[in-house]
């Protein structure tokens, strides 16, 4: 696997490493030790698939507080979405920055989003599924959220939002 980290600190978009030959290739897409040696969250306590039918659908901005803090792992398994990850750890230089990548069923990439930094994502196409490898539990008291498109973080979506859930939509302003 290929880490490459992005303008937010401890987010990797992370690309496999595919040994090929005459039966297609082989790669691995999870190594605890990968991940521990370079300072990541190497547990894995859920995995958790999203489905969504309609290109135009974001779900997001979520994370969780402590004490049930979660780091991610996502890709794309069909279809596309436009991954966005949002730094909210208030002692971090990049504290309300955010970054977005593509991920797709073709380009296998992935994208780590650590404790603290909340995520998001927008389908590009339909019938497009995501799954998520996360750290922690999933913990409905410790659910948090901000809206995508609150002023606050300026995000950018490369197309417009045509599916959100009325939860997603009606956050308050982030203070």
């Amino acid at each position: 696997m290929t880490f490459k980290e992005t303008k937010l600190a401890g987010v990797f978009e992370i690309e496999i490493t595919p040994i090929v030959d005459e039966r297609g290739f082989f790669a691995r897409s999870w190594c605890r030790e990968e991940f521990i040696r370079r300072g990541l969250n190497g547990t894995l306590s859920q995995s958790s698939i999203s489905f969504n039918p309609q290109r135009g659908t974001f779900r997001g901005m979520h994370w969780q507080a402590a004490p049930f803090a979660e780091a991610k792992l996502v890709r794309c398994t069909q279809g596309s979405i436009c991954d966005v990850a949002l730094d909210l750890r208030t002692g971090s230089p990049t504290f309300k920055d955010w970054t977005a990548v593509t991920l797709s069923a073709l380009n296998r990439r992935m994208l780590y989003i650590p404790e603290g930094c909340a995520h998001g994502f927008l389908t590009l196409q339909n019938d497009t599924e995501v799954f998520y490898q996360i750290s922690e539990l999933y913990n409905p008291q410790s659910g948090r959220g901000v809206r995508w498109n609150d002023p606050a973080f300026g995000i950018q979506l490369p197309e417009s939002v045509t599916v959100i859930s009325k939860r997603d939509s009606s956050y308050t302003d982030f203070v």
